[in-house]
């Protein structure tokens, strides 16, 4: 049965004009289970967060009460891509993630995600030794697109390729996610020049340059920006990049298509966007899959089990009545969070040709349910227009599960820059069922639990 879907979709005109690059947004740096009300951040890779089994047992859900209208403040609220957290710390914000019983949060795990994007680097430099040093001066230079200075995804994404390629440095107890500006002569106090050894040569890993990609109006994980900053850097020392790293393929493609490709050097994103898996074929190194069908999946299925009132494990760990499930190596369930994660893949010439389509549903959750699952009213909202991520894969994803799953979802697209272009289309919760939001800024959960709230 296919449910009306009504599309709102108000933005700015100059951010449509713009190649905003996708942020996708995943999970905050890997935390300890919060105590009191309080989320540790710690430095990407610490372990210390109590994570279930992927399809164990999650909390239970709290049932809509059967008779009578249930509160704004009670109703199923899933935050989504961008996590409630201090955008300087990382530290999670519990009580968004407490706002009421029924409240999740989906993203993917950015710690995981950040480590194989590094990873897929350093093996790519490793498998390319004898062609990859275009000058021949010892020295493996890169450069790297920075998307968002006091987004988690971003500063796990920048800490994860200079873990991998030896250029990390500490501050504070973590891997300094600092941009260098420009650090030719390798003097920079953010990053250190790291040695990588094959065949038995020793060879010198140097951060060239690096910048947030931050527009004139104020947006970041900006494209243009990073198109405009690459074509700056090949100027002043085109022979001494070798590699090209970016937070996002969005940025990514646009370093790519403005200089890179021509010169054939590889460049590495993240998001899996489609014309950056299709580029694979024309040298775009690789990029990284953060699974946005179970993302999207799930975003939608929490929200319909809250809704029907059953277990919130159904149709996720736990088989529905229609055989959707998913498998423990795709997703996990982090309960101190209220946090679901997708697990990400790495995207090379290996296998880039299984995901050429970023829109396609994931097939073991891709059944429909049956129409006893009533139609619920859902207001859901996209930071930006503009994003290429989210508008051109997450969206449309989210458009084939909202029939799927029997749900009218109202979709409302902001304009990357203020929270109040979105909360000001807020103005009547009361008709809706539930909410699923994706924050301009992390730091912003109060903006809509305070609406909530009224």
């Amino acid at each position: 049965m296919r449910l009306l879907k009504k599309v709102t979709a108000v933005a700015l005109a100059s951010c449509m004009a713009m190649s905003l690059a996708a942020c996708g947004g995943g999970s905050s740096e890997t935390t300890k289970a919060p105590a009191e009300n309080t989320a540790e951040s710690t430095e990407a890779g610490d372990d210390t967060a109590e994570t279930t089994e992927a399809g164990g047992e999650a909390d239970a859900t709290e049932a809509p009460a059967a008779d009578g209208p249930v509160a704004n403040k009670d109703k199923p609220l899933v935050w989504f891509n961008r996590q409630p957290s201090n955008s300087s710390t990382g530290e999670l914000n519990m009580d968004a993630l407490n706002f009421n019983a029924n409240t999740y949060y989906v993203g993917f795990n950015a710690n995981q995600g950040a480590e194989l994007q590094g990873t897929m680097v350093k093996e790519y430099i490793e498998s390319h030794i004898d062609s990859i040093d275009r000058n021949g001066d010892g020295i493996i230079g890169y450069v790297l697109a920075i998307g968002d200075i006091g987004h988690n995804d971003s500063i796990a994404r920048t800490r994860g390729v200079r873990s991998a390629l030896g250029t990390a440095v500490e501050a504070n107890g973590a891997v300094d996610s600092t941009p260098v500006g420009t650090n030719t002569d390798g003097t920079s106090s953010y990053v250190q020049d790291g040695t990588l050894e094959v065949n038995g040569k020793t060879y010198t890993i140097r951060e060239l340059a690096s910048q947030e990609m931050k527009n004139q109006t104020g947006a970041t994980w900006d494209a243009a920006t990073a198109g405009n900053a690459i074509n700056t850097w090949s100027a002043s020392f085109g022979e001494s990049i070798d590699v090209v790293v970016s937070n996002n393929d969005g940025m990514g493609m646009a370093m790519f298509n403005a200089w890179s490709m021509a010169q054939g050097v590889p460049t590495f994103g993240y998001d899996a966007n489609s014309d950056a898996v299709a580029a694979i074929a024309n040298g775009y190194g690789g990029t990284i899959s953060q699974h946005a069908d179970v993302q999207a999946y799930l975003t939608l299925r929490v929200l319909r089990n809250i809704l029907d009132g059953v277990d919130i494990d159904t149709g996720i760990g736990t088989a529905d009545e229609a055989g959707n499930v998913l498998s423990a190596d795709v997703y996990e369930y982090n309960e101190a969070e209220r946090s679901y994660y997708a697990l990400n893949v790495a995207v090379t010439a290996d296998n880039y040709q299984d995901f050429m389509d970023s829109t396609v549903t994931y097939a073991p959750v891709s059944n429909q349910l049956g129409e006893d699952h009533a139609a619920k009213k859902v207001w859901l909202n996209i930071y930006n227009s503009a994003d290429n991520f989210l508008s051109a894969t997450y969206m449309p994803l989210l458009q084939k599960y909202d029939d799927l799953l029997n749900l009218e979802v109202e979709y409302i697209q902001g304009d990357g820059q203020n929270e109040s272009n979105i909360t000001n289309r807020l103005s009547n919760p009361s008709q809706y069922d539930a909410f699923a939001i994706n924050m301009v800024k992390t730091d912003n959960a109060a903006s809509y639990t305070n609406l909530l709230n009224q």
